[in-house]
């Protein structure tokens, strides 16, 4: 019965845990471009974009259309929090970058 109990309490402590994973999208920079270009997320709940600058140089993650602002040094991370967010298209660019560092979110 011990048992049991044991495994019931793991499998509802890690649940919270795989569900935050779910909303959870890593945009890297790399070449002064974003990868994925187009990153898809659940609709109305909140997301951690992390964002991670594989180049040497700093970029600003930045969307007027999400009104996020984040700059990341060169070779480090990132984090930015958004939503909930309606069904809908958002863009966001590289400040630094923005002949090549462009991208949109796309919430479903």
């Amino acid at each position: 019965m011990r048992t049991v109990f044991a495994f019931v309490a793991v499998a509802l402590l890690a649940a919270p845990a795989l569900a935050a994973d779910e909303h959870e999208r890593t945009i890297v920079i790399e070449n002064h471009r974003f990868s994925p270009e187009l990153v898809e997320v659940p609709k109305d709940v909140r997301v951690k974009l992390i964002i991670d600058n594989r180049d040497a140089t700093p970029e600003e993650f930045e969307s007027n259309d999400l009104r996020r602002e984040k700059v990341v040094a060169g070779r480090s991370k990132g984090t930015v929090y958004v939503g909930p967010l309606p069904a809908g298209e958002y863009k966001f660019f590289g400040d630094f970058n923005q002949a090549t560092a462009q991208g949109k979110l796309v919430a479903k």
